[in-house]
């Protein structure tokens, strides 16, 4: 085993808590093996909402200030932080070392990360952004938690 694979496979391991490794895996197996894909990402939408609603952002006026304001959330909880970009037809959300596939294990991450496209779509409804614009991922995830979504008509 090469240096950079020790390093990066500490690190992943790193990012998902002992106690909770090893319940969250079969909790995962057991939902993949009951619900179809898409079920599993409309869930994952509703429970990343829901954990959204109950940490509100404060009021932000910038795009500066929601990357601030999520970031400061996401570090607070070891979930990485996120960078947002204005594009002219939408919105770049990338979210940077997420503990998905540490967690649920790379099988998952099919699934997973709809986690984060809810609690995005949650925040962005809470700032205004209507009905109109949605969240939707737009990459999968990476060997680094890495993801990006678009908020976007």
């Amino acid at each position: 085993m090469t240096v950079e694979k020790a390093i990066f496979e500490y690190v992943s391991e790193a990012q998902a808590s002992r106690q909770w490794k090893q319940f969250l895996a079969a909790l995962a197996a057991e939902f993949g093996e009951q619900l179809a894909d898409t079920d599993l990402r409309a869930m994952m939408q509703r429970v990343g909402a829901r954990f959204a609603g109950q940490l509100p952002l404060p009021r932000c006026d910038t795009v500066p200030q929601m990357q601030q304001a999520m970031s400061d959330l996401w570090m607070s909880c070891d979930w990485g932080w996120v960078e947002l970009h204005e594009n002219a037809d939408h919105l770049a959300i990338r979210h940077f070392c997420s503990p998905l596939r540490a967690a649920f294990g790379e099988q998952h991450l099919r699934w997973t990360p709809a986690f984060l496209e809810g609690a995005y779509q949650q925040w962005f409804h809470s700032m205004g952004s209507g009905s109109t614009l949605r969240v939707q991922q737009s990459t999968q995830a990476d060997a680094f938690g890495c993801v990006e979504f678009r908020l976007a008509q």
